[in-house]
Parts: C-alpha cells; sequence; structure tokens
C-alpha cells in the first residue's frame, strides 16, 4: 500500500467523506474524514466543491468513458477533474494522487489505469470543462421550481449554487464588523476566513447568520420590551439578534445538543434569553407572547450553496411529513401569540409548498388572521422579492454582491 504523502491523505478523506454521502446517504460533516488539523479542513472542503460540480464532472466523464467505472474508481475521477478544473491544482500531482487512490484498495487497482489514462486526457479539456451547465438539481425539486419561478430563473438559481457562499455576520445594534462590507439588509458580508479569528469574535460583537436568515426576525419591527418566542430556535441566531433588540425572549427547541449550541452563543455574546427544551407541539406557555417567530423545519433547500450535500440526500418523500410538521407547527405558533399580537412564519426552503402555499392555507382556516406584506425596497431588497402574503428570497438575487440563502417569509397578525 502506498504511503499518503499529506496531498494524498486529504484527498483520502475527501473519498471517505463522499462515500458518506453518496452511499451512506448522511450528511457532510466536519470530523468525519478520519482526519485531522488542515487535512481534515482541507478534505471537508475538497468533499463540498466536489459535491457542488459532480453533476459536470460525470457529464464530462459520460463523453469520454464508455462503461460507468466502479462507485470508488467515479469518486477519484470526480475529485481529480474538480481540482483541476475549479480548484485549480496542478494536473500532474492531482493525476499521480488519483492512481495512488485507485491503488490502495484490491477492488479498484486494475483500473489504475484507466484511472491514468483518462485524467491525463481530461485535464486539457479546460474549454470543455467551462462549457458545461450548472448541474441540474433532482427532479423532483427542479420541476415544482420550474413551474413557480419559471426556467430561465430556475438555471438562474442553479447557477448561483455554483457561486462560493460567502460569510454573513450579524453585529449587534451599532456596531460593525472590521474589514466587511455592509449589504443593503444591514448584515456584515466576507469573502471568507476563520470565524473564531476576525476581529469582534472573542468579545462576542457579532454572530454568523447568512443575510437571508437574519431578515425573518427584522419584520417583528421594534420588540424592545415585547415578550417573544422563538420556536425552532436552536442554534440562536434569530434569539440572539430578538435578545439585542431588548426583547424578552424564550427560545424553544426540541433538540438538547442544539440548545447547547444557543447556550454557547448567548454566553459569547453576552446576550440573555430563556432556553427551553420541548417539543412545541406539546408545550403550553404560562402566558400568550406579544409575537412569535416559527422557523420551521424544512428541506433546507435554500441553503444547497452552502450545503452541496443537500441535493443528494433529500428525496420527494422528505416533502408530505415536513409540510404537516410545518402546518402543525403553524397552527401553535397562531395559537401562542396573544389577540394583534404578530407571528413571522419562515422556511429556509426553495418550494412555494414550504412557505407561499402554507401561509396561504393559514390564513384561510384561522378567522381573522391577517397578513402584513412587508415593503421588500424598504427592507434593502430587491422589489422582485415581495411575494405572497410576505417575501420570497431566491440564490440568484443579489448576483453582484454574492448572493443569498432561499427562503420565505410572512408576518401573519392575530384578531386583536
Amino acid at each position: 500500500m502506498t504511503v499518503p504523502s499529506d496531498s494524498l491523505s486529504a484527498r483520502m478523506g475527501t473519498l471517505r467523506l463522499l462515500a458518506h454521502v453518496l452511499r451512506d446517504g448522511r450528511m457532510l460533516r466536519d470530523g468525519q474524514s478520519g482526519l485531522t488539523g488542515p487535512d481534515a479542513a482541507r478534505a471537508l472542503r475538497l468533499a463540498g466543491l466536489t459535491l457542488r460540480h459532480m453533476g459536470r464532472a460525470d457529464a464530462l466523464l459520460k463523453r469520454h468513458v464508455e462503461r460507468q467505472p466502479a462507485a470508488r474508481v467515479r469518486d477519484i475521477l470526480r475529485l481529480a477533474l474538480v481540482e483541476i478544473h475549479e480548484d485549480g491544482a496542478a494536473p500532474h500531482g492531482v493525476v499521480n494522487d488519483a492512481v495512488a487512490m485507485a491503488r490502495t484498495s484490491p477492488k479498484t487497482t486494475k483500473q489504475a489505469g484507466l484511472v491514468n489514462a483518462v485524467l491525463r486526457k481530461l485535464a486539457e479539456a479546460r474549454d470543455e470543462w467551462a462549457a458545461l451547465p450548472a448541474p441540474a438539481l433532482p427532479a423532483w425539486l427542479r420541476k415544482p421550481m420550474a413551474k413557480a419561478w419559471g426556467r430561465d430563473r430556475l438555471e438562474a438559481i442553479e447557477a448561483a449554487h455554483l457561486v462560493p457562499a460567502p460569510l454573513d455576520l450579524t453585529a449587534k445594534p451599532g456596531l460593525a464588523v472590521e474589514g466587511a462590507e455592509r449589504v443593503p439588509t444591514g448584515s456584515f458580508r466576507l469573502a471568507g476566513g476563520q470565524v473564531s479569528t476576525l476581529p469582534g469574535y472573542e468579545a462576542g460583537d457579532w454572530w454568523v447568520q447568512d443575510a437571508a436568515a437574519a431578515m425573518p426576525a427584522r419584520l417583528l419591527g421594534d420588540v424592545a420590551g415585547l415578550r417573544v418566542l422563538d420556536l425552532c430556535a436552536a442554534p440562536g441566531g434569530k434569539t440572539m439578534q430578538l435578545a439585542a433588540a431588548g426583547a424578552d425572549v424564550t427560545a424553544l427547541d426540541l433538540s438538547g445538543p442544539r440548545l447547547a449550541r444557543l447556550r454557547e452563543n448567548l454566553a459569547r455574546t453576552g446576550l440573555a434569553a430563556e432556553p427551553v427544551e420541548a417539543d412545541a407541539l406539546d408545550w403550553t406557555p404560562q402566558a400568550p407572547f406579544d409575537a412569535v417567530l416559527l422557523d420551521a423545519p424544512c428541506t433546507a433547500t435554500g441553503t444547497i450553496r452552502r450545503h452541496a450535500d443537500l441535493p443528494h440526500l433529500r428525496e420527494a418523500r422528505d416533502l408530505e411529513a415536513l409540510t404537516a410538521l410545518q402546518y402543525r407547527l403553524l397552527d401553535r405558533a397562531i395559537g401562542f401569540a396573544r389577540p394583534g399580537g404578530r407571528i413571522v412564519f419562515c422556511t429556509c426552503s426553495l418550494l412555494p409548498v414550504e412557505g407561499e402555499h402554507q401561509a396561504s392555507a393559514a390564513l384561510k382556516r384561522h378567522p381573522g388572521l391577517a397578513a402584513d406584506a412587508p415593503d421588500p425596497v424598504a427592507l434593502g431588497l430587491p422589489i422582485e422579492a415581495a411575494s405572497a402574503h410576505g417575501l420570497r428570497l431566491l440564490p440568484d438575487l443579489w448576483p453582484g454582491l454574492g448572493g443569498m440563502d432561499g427562503f420565505y417569509m410572512a408576518v401573519l397578525r392575530r384578531p386583536g
């Protein structure tokens, strides 16, 4: 067996991560590569990059390889092509390591020659790679999106998924993030960086939160002195926004480990909230709240640009259970608000069935419930962000600024 070099070690770790997602059907997370330190970080980054561009690698291989190779060999080829054509890695080193990886297993060692021949040929196919379209989303997701947003918009979203997501931060009121660009909605944006080493991290001046994810809490308006319930609150970005704005926040979540992260975030930022570990479908508060924010569980398809593994893990059958849960949680959220109280419902989904349709259905089944239509322009968003009863944010918005996650959000108001 070949003794791994540093680069080979990271690439071997990447293969383990790809198998973890594509064969085991598990989410891509740090600590799964069997590596530590810089090699682990590199493996995680390369796995995400490979998953993001896997459709393009497969299209190129289909044109030049007659028979589809074994799964492990296919992953070796995918990784190598993405490293060469997207990551700018030197072809000679990539090809050598790819051949070495094929030889580390008795099941694939006979295909080492194929790996060498294919990659030496396709390493020169830069123009052909550049001409490949963005990978298509899975059919179960693509079809309803094309119906909702149109074919051109769908393709723009797919192209936006290939652009590396920036690092967005939400700062406490009156503070800024050194070296960051302030986007029109008020979030601060950096190209990237090690979060814990950035100025203001230790002081708790800000927290990581996509610009789109920062909008739902803003839709509640002035919450100073109000009792606000944050449902499905962990890891706490919205809780911290509300607390920093002066609200008396109850942060409820079903997951103990996720609530532990919320507590850590509150401790670092010096903000106060009351974490509650409970199931919102069973829990009963002592008194109704002035406002309720529900970030409901969903397919999370709006975060594909950050989580390239999602298209390979979600399926159409996931939708039925999630939309049923959203329906029930939204009814509970409405019931938790006092008469005249506001409810913000949101999901990080690209699908209307998890957004617009849920808000419309709630308005029909709750007599007197009303929707406050937010003004996107006043909030720093393009006019096209206006949607039925709320806001619809998609990854192709702000192309010149680095885009944003996909989100739907609506502001509902109980009758007084």
